[in-house]
């Protein structure tokens, strides 16, 4: 699996398209994941997800976030299932009860956050982080100084998780065993949190200066020279993830 928002190059359909487009079809399908409670409307997202999978050709890379986001939300659907007691009772608890309604709430909150993870997983691994910014300042008019934190935070996320595993390795060559529950893992990981801190600023303050002195803050707009122009493909995949997002609000009113 390639590493965490690698960039993944390929001639799909989701690859040709602009760079601003693709984030913007993929935040309005979260919008609509969370805006209905309608499994049929969420169960169509996931197909969309699907057939996106398979044009982009990461259907192992997306069944593998698919898998770790659906072991993540079982806990919150454990806590809708046992603590939020609704409708006919099913099973009787100390605390409350089973309820069939808390049973569908459990399934929703899986197949929910399931299916509004995947687009933005996809959309980041087929599109340069540097021509998602070039095209914020470009198209939107983003001030290049955000669009360019924007980038270097979700650049620095795989830096830090690298140095966070060279550093729990060091440890462990130390004879620390991080085997065992999760408090006892939490226990042994504070203090590591120490050299990955002195670590993440002295990487910073070396990104700074670089940036500095190659004339950060003289860059503007017109300082690009790639132009990022919207074509019938980008308006299509907004006007479907539209129709999504307007279909799930509605049906969230109706219903």
């Amino acid at each position: 699996m390639k590493g965490f928002l690698e960039y993944v190059p390929g001639d799909s359909l989701l690859h040709r398209m602009n760079p601003v487009a693709k984030p913007a079809a993929a935040f309005l399908l979260v919008i609509a994941c969370f805006a209905t409670s309608n499994l049929a409307l969420l169960a169509l997202v996931i197909v969309l997800d699907a057939v996106l999978a398979v044009q982009c050709k990461m259907v192992p890379q997306t069944l593998g976030l698919a898998k770790a986001v659906a072991l993540f939300s079982l806990v919150l659907a454990l806590i809708a299932l046992l603590f939020t007691p609704q409708g006919d009772v099913l099973a009787q608890l100390p605390w409350g009860y089973i309820g069939t309604e808390s049973v569908a709430a459990a399934v929703l909150i899986v197949v929910r956050l399931v299916a509004c993870a995947v687009p933005l997983f996809l959309v980041f691994y087929v599109t340069k982080l540097t021509d998602m910014a070039n095209a914020l300042v470009k198209v939107l008019h983003v001030p290049y100084k955000y669009a360019f934190t924007f980038m270097s935070t979700v650049h620095f996320i795989p830096v830090f998780m690298n140095d966070m595993a060279g550093i729990m390795e060091a440890q462990t060559a130390r004879g620390v065993e991080f085997d065992g529950g999760v408090l006892k893992k939490v226990r042994l990981m504070m203090p590591l949190c120490v050299p990955l801190l002195v670590s993440s600023v002295r990487k910073t303050n070396s990104a700074a200066i670089a940036a500095e002195v190659r004339g950060f803050n003289l860059r503007t707009r017109e300082s690009g020279f790639k132009e990022y122009p919207f074509a019938g493909i980008d308006f299509a995949a907004l006007a479907v993830a539209v129709a999504i997002a307007a279909a799930a609000i509605a049906l969230g009113v109706l219903l």
